[in-house]
């Protein structure tokens, strides 16, 4: 087979209690999984993964075949604001299945800083981070606490922090440290196929400054201490190799019983067979240089665990998602079968 044309295909579940409008912006909406061919050219289509959004005590979960974070979001017609944080990022590529999406919605927030007072969307719950996102310096030994809304006038239902100053006079930096990427190499993973084996996190570098005042305000700095934290830890990603064992192909009467199990009818029995022989011999482990792989030579053949987990070994997931891809992309055995004589791939 060749490359199929990657269509948007989207299966939203909901979990636990129906959400309420204006949190998700969309209940339920499935798009047909079919493949299509719209030019002479074909395209590579991304893997499909179950993405599940977490956004405080409501979870979505998603089938999608999204490349980024941003894009799973968009799909599911996800409304965020400008000081909503999302994690991971929003350009993370969604490498994995059961991937998880965590939304942290922004709040309104008064900083009370003697007789300064700001307001901050933000959706964090550290007072110093929040602090500093009002634009003010936290010096060691500052304390900011949580109050009582005395002014709803005033504050409306903003969450209420003020700073209490100590006369600090040295503050610490904290600053991330990226973590590496590293791609190991798995003779016992198909050919073709990834996992991420270690997902990676960021370090911390903490840098403490004596603060130098003139007239209450801060003219200069002078580093005291730098030391990192926190290490990173490397993200690892397991890059498939296994060579397929070569094998006889099955009889022609045991490919048949394996079609019928999958669902294939007595009057397409007669054309899938063909194909099937034609494509892999019907034999469960047919690998291709390429990183097509199986009985249907699905490229990848990991693309196939949307029918099962034993994609890898059993004739009968295989040939189910091979019927999928035919009906989908020709309308049906016949027509994949005819395709197939015009331009020996299908």
């Amino acid at each position: 087979m060749r490359i199929p044309f990657k269509k948007k295909h989207l299966i939203i579940y909901l979990a636990g209690a129906i959400l309420t409008t204006g949190l998700f912006g969309v209940l339920a909406r499935t798009i047909p999984n079919t493949f299509a061919n719209d030019s002479e050219e074909d395209h590579i289509a991304s893997e499909v993964h179950h993405v599940i959004i977490h956004d405080q005590t409501k979870k979505l979960t998603i089938k999608t075949d999204a490349i980024t974070v941003r894009e799973a979001l968009e799909r599911a017609e996800y409304k965020l604001a400008n000081t909503d944080v999302v994690e991971p990022k929003l350009t993370t590529r969604i490498d994995a299945d059961n991937f998880h999406i965590n939304v942290y919605r922004s709040r309104p927030v008064l900083i009370i800083d003697g007789t300064m007072k700001k307001y901050v969307m933000t959706s964090s719950y550290d007072g110093r981070t929040i602090a500093e996102a009002a634009g003010l310096t936290i010096y060691d030994g500052d304390e900011i606490k949580l109050i009582k809304n005395e002014n709803f006038l005033e504050a409306g239902d903003a969450t209420t922090y003020q700073i209490i100053r100590n006369g600090g006079r040295t503050i610490t930096v904290e600053t991330p440290i990226a973590y590496e990427e590293e791609t190991v190499n798995d003779t016992n993973l198909a050919d073709g196929a990834s996992e991420v084996r270690q997902v990676g996190e960021e370090g911390i570098k903490s840098t403490v400054y004596k603060v130098n005042f003139v007239n209450g305000e801060e003219v200069s700095r002078e580093l005291v201490e730098e030391k990192v934290t926190k290490e990173p830890v490397k993200k690892i990603t397991a890059v498939g190799s296994k060579a397929a064992t070569p094998s006889v192909p099955p009889e022609w009467e045991t490919c048949a019983t394996w079609a019928r199990q999958a669902g294939v009818s007595e009057a397409d029995l007669y054309n899938a067979l063909t194909l099937i022989y034609h494509e892999s011999g019907c034999r469960v482990n047919a690998a291709n240089p390429s990183g097509a792989y199986g009985i249907p030579q699905a490229l990848p053949g990991s693309k196939m665990a949307e029918f099962g987990d034993d994609w890898q070994t059993n004739p009968i997931t295989q040939i189910k998602w091979m019927a999928k891809y035919v009906t989908g992309r020709y309308g049906g055995w016949q027509q994949a079968m005819a395709f197939w004589w015009g331009h020996h791939w299908y």
